[in-house]
């Protein structure tokens, strides 16, 4: 076991976990990429790290400073504990719509934590907006804007996207990632391709995200009304996913995403969140659609705990009609799917 210097030096190396009932199931090799294991708790811990680095060296983050950024939660989260390591101020500029118990974690972790109303981002008062006038106006302070500053996307080029080729030995055939900001699905498959152009690379992508009429036929479009998935889905195409080379992409509506999140529960003593359980659904399609014989990597984002009263939630769950879909109908707490 390897000993590190600090919580920056802490983040990645994450393992590859064999999801062995898809597996089985579909005759492929599927695997998640254990994000969760981050000290963070989150693969955005990678881009929290990135961006601060970056940041200091290129001298615009100086002793003592702030760190400001728009999130629906785990960047934030990451950037709260990166700047308790490295000695900064924090404050996150959050929407209203996201769990409560990402609120409480960021201030429990000494964020300033700014909710603002959640509105489109074509209005000025979007949170990733409100971050960047933030930042402008504090002293000593920077903005991480993480959808648009490709630290981010560098650092799965640099990290993530090493560890899974080297995890797999090179085989491997398939990589599969929800995208809010980009970075990761970009960051990856720009790797994985200068290894090999035979991997396929695909967007799991919700209802009310523009991605999949983005990648299927070049229309930036809304597909579907809305999605309870957090931090995944936009209505633009960042930075970070500019000229990524991306092959398709699957659709996974709510009921899918919840049945996968219990059966990871369930089946594999996985307990995730929602952008786990829209991953691997996405990597069940493509493994259908590539044959037996196959190995599929997907990323299993963060865990549960910060979807307790969601997610989680019997009266959540009855009030998004996703009851079924969680297996708790009728009463049931567990049910063989």
């Amino acid at each position: 076991m390897r000993i590190v210097q600090d919580f920056v030096d802490a983040v990645g190396r994450t393992p590859l976990i064999r999801l062995r009932r898809v597996s089985e199931q579909t005759g492929c090799e599927i695997y998640g990429k254990a994000e969760f294991m981050n000290p963070g708790g989150s693969v955005k811990d990678r881009a929290a790290r990135a961006i601060v680095l970056d940041a200091e060296r290129r001298g615009i983050l100086q002793a003592g400073g702030t760190v400001v950024e728009g999130t629906a939660g785990n960047t934030g989260i990451g950037l709260a504990h990166i700047c308790n390591a490295r000695g900064y101020r924090c404050v996150i500029v959050m929407p209203d719509n996201q769990s409560p118990e990402k609120y409480a974690l960021i201030e429990a972790l000494g964020a300033q934590v700014r909710r603002v109303k959640t509105v489109p981002y074509s209005d000025s008062n979007h949170y990733q907006k409100v971050a960047g006038r933030l930042a402008e106006e504090l002293p000593n302070a920077i903005w991480a804007n993480q959808f648009d500053n490709t630290a981010n996307r560098r650092a799965h080029v640099e990290t993530t996207g090493p560890e899974i080729w080297e995890q797999t030995g090179g085989r491997i055939d398939a990589f599969v990632a929800a995208s809010g900001t980009g970075g990761t699905l970009a960051g990856v498959s720009e790797y994985l391709k200068s290894r090999t152009r035979s991997v396929r690379t695909v967007v799991a992508d919700p209802p009310g995200s523009a991605l999949y009429e983005y990648i299927r036929n070049g229309v930036v479009k809304a597909t579907g009304s809305g999605s309870i998935t957090e931090g995944i889905g936009i209505g633009r195409i960042t930075a970070n996913m500019q000229d990524a080379p991306i092959d398709d992409a699957v659709h996974i509506e709510d009921a899918e995403t919840v049945r996968y999140v219990y059966r990871l529960l369930r089946e594999e003593g996985l307990f995730v969140s929602s952008t786990s359980g829209i991953n691997v659904a996405a990597a069940v399609h493509v493994a259908r659609d590539l044959g037996p014989g196959h190995t599929v990597v997907t990323v299993l984002c963060d865990t549960g705990s910060k979807y307790l009263s969601r997610l989680f939630n019997r009266d959540w769950l009855a009030q998004k009609g996703l009851l079924e879909a969680a297996g708790l109908e009728d009463g049931a707490i567990m049910r063989d799917l």
